[in-house]
């Protein structure tokens, strides 16, 4: 029932918050032990992406549910899906945003600032997809309750 593209959009949008995650964590155990407060602001940053990669998770669960319910429960679960995936867009540009007057590498903070950025752009992507998918089933799911 969920589109094909959004589906693909989702699991996309996690494959790259889960290589965001690895590249982020090797950056982090690099910090850990030499730069406490250039650590902290990484590890700030890993959190959220952590907690956007269990959103998007979250999503793709979802999407199996509205298969698996059908009209009856669409705006339910496509709601769901729509504030957990602009959850985890947030995750990402909030960890964007801890790096601000930090003294982090430039070159290390410009890797890691590149790769979230991406992430938050995929899953914007993702996020459109699903919804141009919504508006457009969302009609039928609800001339089928009158």
């Amino acid at each position: 029932m969920v589109h094909k593209t959004a589906q693909i959009a989702l699991r996309v949008s996690l494959a790259r918050a889960v290589s965001t995650r690895a590249f982020v964590t090797e950056v982090a155990k690099q910090f850990k032990y030499t730069k406490a407060k250039d650590y902290q602001a990484i590890k700030d940053c890993l959190d959220q992406i952590n907690d956007g990669v269990d959103q998007l998770t979250n999503c793709i669960n979802e999407t199996q549910n509205i298969t698996q319910y059908g009209q009856s429960e669409f705006p339910w679960h496509a709601s769901n899906v729509q504030t957990w995936m602009s959850t985890a867009q947030t995750d990402a540009t909030t960890c964007i945003d801890g790096f601000s007057g930090r003294t982090i590498g430039g070159k290390t903070r410009a890797l890691i600032k590149a790769k979230v950025l991406n992430l938050a752009q995929v899953t914007s992507n993702a996020l459109a997809l699903f919804n141009k998918f919504a508006a457009r089933y969302r009609p039928a799911a609800n001339a089928t309750k009158s």
